[in-house]
């Protein structure tokens, strides 16, 4: 081999390894990028938004798994009267509000009636004239009669002449007349006394049933007159309702009126009450039909009764398929069966807190028509239905409503 060939197999000196330091150096700088990738991926996988679509957790009752018809009404008594007086007359005591209960006969209001009081003292005044003067013709009469015996025994005796026979017999005569006449003063005058009592009755306004008051149409000073044609006089003084008679009326369509029959079992909802459900029956489908809305009227009466109903409440009326049991009837908690997922071997649903979505376990009942009986969820609360498989413990979400 020449010599110039083994020149070029030489190491050459200056081409030396990095110093050490150098060396150490370049370590940790590989060290940092790697910390900071791994903090990077760590960043976008946390960071990472995922839109989803949601559901509620909802409260329901098995009797929904049931029901053929729902339909809209109100709250109607049916019985229920506005008050006013029979007689024409100034409103002077009023002893009932809004809310008061009335018994029947219980006097609620009266109009002036003084002088209807001194009528009815004058004709009692009356009757003891009439009987007085009775008193003093039935005097009269046994004196008449006592002496026309006299006369006729003395007449038959020949001691007296038939004149004065003549005279006694008449006497008598008048005498039983004015008896009569008496007797029929008296009737006339108890006759007067009962019409000025019934008149000073109807200045006193009743309660015609038992029941509670709704409305107070006029007040003390008001001029209260049967027809209420006068200027500024009032018709009724109060209106009155028996809460015992409350019923729902509610409109059902005539395409769904083979769904209803008389004593069906219903439900019944108040808006003003929406957490209670009351049980109710149909109590009759009026005969007639509204041809403007196509509908027929239904009477549901209540079964369960609750002091906090009121008449012209809003309502709505379930009618069932058959009497719902007592289990039936009690609330339960039920979510989409969508929203369930199975992770580490547990059933649970991602519960939406804020911008993120947490893992939380549930446990499953039975199916209440298209939803899935949960415990470990509240009414209220909203879990993520889709894309479930995207989703983990913790992830940032985003709704579409706030895209």
């Amino acid at each position: 081999m020449p010599p110039e060939s083994l020149d070029r197999l030489t190491i050459d000196k200056s081409r030396q390894a990095l110093p050490a330091k150098m060396s150490g150096r370049l370590k940790l700088y590989i060290a940092a990028a790697v910390i900071l990738a791994g903090v990077a991926v760590v960043y976008f996988v946390r960071s990472r938004v995922v839109t989803i679509e949601t559901a509620s957790v909802n409260q329901i009752y098995p009797t929904q798994s049931f029901t053929l018809l729902n339909a809209s009404g109100y709250v109607v008594a049916q019985r229920k009267a506005a008050v006013a007086s029979k007689t024409t007359g100034r409103l002077e005591w009023l002893g009932v509000e809004e809310g008061s209960l009335v018994k029947t006969g219980q006097v609620i209001a009266r109009l002036e009636n003084r002088d209807l009081q001194a009528l009815v003292r004058q004709s009692k005044e009356g009757v003891q004239v009439a009987r007085g003067s009775r008193e003093q013709v039935m005097a009269e009469l046994v004196d008449a009669e006592l002496s026309f015996k006299r006369q006729k025994e003395l007449l038959r005796l020949g001691i007296v002449s038939r004149s004065e026979y003549d005279a006694a017999e008449a006497r008598f005569k008048r005498a039983a007349a004015s008896v009569s006449a008496a007797e029929a003063g008296i009737r006339s005058s108890v006759a007067s006394l009962d019409g000025a009592s019934i008149n000073l009755d109807y200045s006193l306004i009743r309660a015609p049933f038992d029941g509670v008051v709704l409305t107070k149409n006029a007040d003390v000073g008001d001029i209260i007159t049967p027809l209420g044609a006068a200027a500024n006089a009032k018709a009724a003084v109060v209106t009155i309702a028996d809460l015992a008679s409350l019923q729902v009326e509610a409109d059902v369509s005539e395409s769904n009126l083979s769904l209803v029959r008389k004593g069906q079992p219903c439900e019944i909802t108040l808006d003003a009450l929406p957490a209670l459900r009351f049980r109710g029956a149909i109590h009759i489908i009026v005969p007639t039909a509204d041809r403007s809305k196509a509908s027929v009227m239904v009477k549901v009466r209540f079964i369960d009764t609750d002091s906090r109903i009121l008449p012209e409440m809003s309502a709505k009326v379930a009618f069932l398929e058959h009497e719902a049991a007592k289990e039936d009837r009690q609330p339960r908690i039920a979510v989409n069966p969508a929203a369930i997922v199975k992770s580490g071997g547990r059933d649970g649903v991602f519960l939406v807190k804020g911008d993120r979505v947490v893992f939380v376990p549930v446990s499953i009942g039975v199916k209440i028509g298209e939803m899935v009986e949960v415990s470990g969820v509240k009414s209220g609360d909203r879990v993520a239905l889709k894309p479930l498989d995207r989703l983990k413990d913790g992830d940032r979400i985003e709704l579409p409503e706030k895209k």
